[in-house]
């Protein structure tokens, strides 16, 4: 039997452990996978605390995967060995509930997740059902692709679908992990794209991105501001503050959406006048299947949008994953198990 390395977490709140294992073999319907890299997501942090409700233990963590199919199960079709692929959020779908039955598959019922409810990207190898599988463009580096997964399709997918058009104006709140994607992304489909993030240090690096404006948060009022703009079509919010949220509320225009990516527990606080009279409207937004992960990873490779990464091989996970959650790291960890 194969052996591998791999990080699980053993208890909930323990340490990131590696460990030794034999290598999975792939059922029917699914592929094993080499892993070449693994993002660290914050979303790790379910797996890491044993937060997640029906988590099972020891599981090894990990969405962001990216390596080439070393052998196939039965009954997998259209894919071969040694081709890349890429496995993100969405890692399966049980294709019989209410929202499988209407084709919402990424809000499936019984949805699957990598690094949750089966062992994910942290670790030389692993298994995955062939839904969750993306085709990698050969000119898509494996640790440019890997944060794309995630971070990449949740921006891409909610632009793409937020019903702005080229030219109209649109705020991505701030440059971060999230953030520092998603105003590639407004830059490359045409957007008047600003970028709001608090300091003035983050402006060369928004504009490097392709912020046509930057709007410091600490030094402006961020409704006023991107009213002087015409106001906003979309506000992309990936930053991690309901309350960063509610005082750019008011920079929407006629017709305007906020499209809520990152994560608060704080409220979001909105004007009912300004939004009855403004026709505006707040939304949530999550990742998206593979297919969308597949076309992120396409328009990403022929629009030049990148990740911003620090490299971190498998033996050296619990660091990666503490410089991670320091909020210290510009702007993804990626695991590189395939070095």
């Amino acid at each position: 039997m194969r052996k591998m390395q791999a990080v699980q977490v053993a208890k909930a709140g323990g340490p990131l452990e590696i460990v030794e294992r034999d290598v999975p073999e792939p059922s029917d319907g699914h592929v094993l996978i080499k892993v070449h890299a693994c993002g660290i997501c914050h979303s790790d942090m379910f797996t890491k605390e044993g937060q997640w409700p029906g988590l099972q233990l020891p599981r090894i963590p990990g969405h962001e995967i990216s390596g080439v199919i070393d052998k196939m199960g039965a009954g997998v079709e259209g894919w071969k060995e040694g081709q890349r692929v890429g496995v993100g959020w969405h890692g399966g779908h049980c294709g019989h509930c209410e929202r499988c039955r209407h084709g919402d598959f990424v809000a499936c019922a019984n949805a699957l997740i990598p690094g949750i409810s089966y062992d994910g990207g942290y670790a030389e190898y692993m298994v995955a059902p062939q839904e969750a599988l993306a085709r990698m463009p050969d000119d898509l580096s494996d640790v440019d692709a890997a944060p794309l997964l995630c971070a990449g399709i949740t921006t891409f997918n909610a632009l793409r679908n937020s019903g702005a058009r080229a030219g109209d104006v649109v705020a991505v709140l701030g440059v971060g992990g999230l953030g520092h994607l998603g105003v590639q992304y407004a830059r490359q489909m045409g957007f008047v794209t600003a970028a709001i993030a608090r300091g003035q240090d983050k402006a060369p690096l928004a504009k490097q991105l392709g912020a046509h404006h930057y709007i410091d948060s600490e030094k402006q009022n961020v409704a006023e501001a991107l009213q002087a703009l015409g106001g906003a079509r979309v506000i992309l919010a990936t930053a991690t503050s309901g309350k960063a949220m509610s005082a750019a509320l008011g920079g929407l225009g006629l017709n305007g959406k906020m499209i809520m990516v990152g994560v608060s527990e704080e409220p979001v606080e909105v004007s009912i006048v300004q939004f009855v009279m403004g026709r505006n409207s707040v939304q949530g937004w999550p990742s998206g299947t593979a297919a969308d992960s597949q076309e992120t990873l396409a328009f990403s490779a022929l629009s030049g949008v990148k990740p911003m990464t620090e490299e971190y091989p498998l033996s050296r996970a619990a660091e990666a994953y503490d410089r991670m959650m320091s909020g210290k790291a510009r702007f993804r960890v990626v695991l590189t198990p395939g070095k």
